[in-house]
């Protein structure tokens, strides 16, 4: 992991821009989510048990994200296809977006595409209203991240009282 932990994007970076599918025919973008916290998370693969564990936890935590106004959306290479099955089956309730082809180039722009294993490493960004990376997390590809390092992070982005 230490060979990947610093080339992921780091706080105080510009979130690249990118439109990805949501389905086979909508586009999402980085901009359809100004003015409100983002969180992309970077997974390596639907149906794999750590993914599928990260994205069920995220969709349990979901009320948690929306107390801050954050929007959440995975991301990998597999397709939109691929995703509709996965996103339905574990009964997910926000987006995964299909970094197909090119294969991983969202990825890349985030510093968080494995080129020896052809996937997304298992990255975390937090991106603030204005566009802009406050908090990134890179995990091994084996564990689970959480949620914890990301609600940290929007509590930070909060308006203080």
């Amino acid at each position: 992991m230490a060979e990947n932990a610093n080339k992921i994007l780091a706080p105080g970076t510009a979130a690249p821009d990118f439109a990805l599918h949501s389905t086979p025919d909508q586009l999402v973008s980085l901009s359809d989510f100004r003015g409100a916290p983002l969180i992309l998370a970077f997974y390596p693969a639907d149906w794999s048990p750590v993914c599928g564990d990260q994205m069920a936890l995220y969709n349990e935590v979901l009320p948690e994200f929306h107390k801050f106004k954050a929007a959440i959306v995975g991301i990998s290479v597999d397709g939109a296809w691929c995703h509709s099955a996965f996103s339905r089956d574990r009964k997910l309730h926000f987006p995964l977006l299909a970094d197909f082809e090119p294969k991983g180039a969202v990825a890349r722009l985030y510093g968080a595409y494995r080129d020896r294993d052809g996937v997304s490493e298992r990255a975390l960004f937090v991106i603030d209203p204005k566009g802009t990376i406050s908090w990134s997390y890179l995990s091994p590809v084996g564990v689970n991240p959480g949620a914890d390092g990301i609600l940290t992070a929007l509590e930070e982005l909060a308006p203080k009282k």
